[in-house]
């Protein structure tokens, strides 16, 4: 396996290092987080377990306060759900599920970590291609024909920013073993959460749901996200995997962003709405530039399309403290492609304005 192939956004250390520069001073438009200071909710939970010395003990093995707090605010049995190290450690187990269906189909380009979990369990995968070309309507129908036993999807999709409908991806559960909706990015997306298969997870045991509460909330270091699935399935995940999956802390933070409605009610207002104001604002400076061609996006990151190759202005964004993703490891894009994402309104205009420096060079 060329581990190569399977890169990430978000290299804020090693390019701080490269660069001689304290990690604040990266704007890091690589990893689609939101860009604001973590609410106080979760700091507040953080220095709480740091005064009780609650991480002087073991984590509760099954997590059981963590999952009732989950399974009440989706109103799910929490013996669906599955608490888990990040979303990356949960797919790592739904790649395990997937290997007894049969054939996975990946439509793509897609998210890495898919075909990395697949082939951790020797599974056999095919991939079907996406068109590069989609309106500015969000939500969509998925556009891929049934191929395969297993169907990988993720909505909002990663990298190119669409948005699928419920009803579309729906169709799918009589036509395939497993469905796995990566839901990772819907809660960041306005409106979003109206095309959530979570509620079709009651009546459904061969659609998997993963979810993740790093990027709506900034805290990819505490790794948090969790999965809702047949009780069947979770049970034995459970048995297999590591003893203590999460810290003391993730859990603490994870109880309190969930079990506080009106918080999380408010916060992701004010995500939408800076969505909502700074795509507009990006996407207008960036058709400024002869060349490229901007994608339209339902949520917080852009696909930008070049008529050349990206790697001097990529390499010239980095020498400015700025990070954007090159694409040549997705599947189907190649080098003229990249993936930027939405920053504070300040950080948004240097990057706009670097990005337009980058091409008169």
């Amino acid at each position: 396996m060329d581990i190569s192939k399977f890169k990430h956004g978000g290299n804020v250390f090693a390019s701080a290092k490269e660069l001689n520069l304290p990690p604040s001073k990266i704007i890091d438009s690589s990893a689609s987080l939101v860009p604001f200071e973590p609410p106080q909710v979760i700091l507040d939970a953080l220095n709480s377990e740091i005064k009780n010395y609650g991480f002087r003990y073991y984590p509760e093995r099954y997590l059981k306060d963590l999952r009732e707090i989950i399974g009440k605010f989706h109103k799910i049995n929490p013996d669906n759900i599955l608490p888990g190290n990040g979303a990356s450690e949960l797919i790592t187990w739904v790649g395990y599920e997937a290997s007894k269906f049969g054939i996975s189909c990946i439509p793509s380009p897609c998210f890495a970590d898919y075909e990395r979990s697949l082939n951790c369990w020797k599974a056999k995968f095919i991939y079907s291609k996406l068109p590069k070309k989609w309106s500015n309507i969000f939500p969509q129908s998925f556009p891929i024909k049934p191929i395969g036993d297993v169907l990988w999807i993720t909505n909002p999709h990663n990298p190119t920013g669409q948005l699928w409908t419920k009803r579309s991806i729906k169709s799918f559960l009589k036509k395939y073993k497993l469905v796995i909706c990566d839901e990772a990015f819907l809660s960041i997306t306005p409106e979003g959460e109206k095309e959530s298969l979570i509620p079709l997870t009651k009546k459904h045991d061969n659609l998997i749901v993963i979810r993740s509460l790093t990027k709506l909330f900034n805290i990819p270091g505490l790794r948090l996200g969790y999965v809702i699935g047949s009780s069947k399935k979770i049970k034995e995940w459970n048995i297999k995997r590591d003893p203590w999956p999460l810290n003391s802390f993730a859990i603490k933070a994870g109880i309190e962003i969930l079990n506080n409605t009106i918080f999380y009610e408010t916060w992701t207002k004010k995500i939408h709405k800076w969505i909502n104001t700074e795509k507009k604002f990006v996407y207008n400076e960036l058709t400024k530039v002869n060349n490229i061609k901007i994608h339209s996006s339902s949520t917080n990151f852009f696909l930008i399309e070049s008529k050349y190759n990206l790697s001097t202005n990529i390499n010239y964004l980095k020498s400015k403290g700025i990070l954007i993703r090159e694409c040549s490891s997705f599947r189907y894009l190649d080098e003229k492609w990249a993936r930027i994402s939405l920053q504070s309104s300040e950080n948004n205009k240097i990057l706009c304005k670097e990005i337009q420096d980058s091409f008169k060079k």
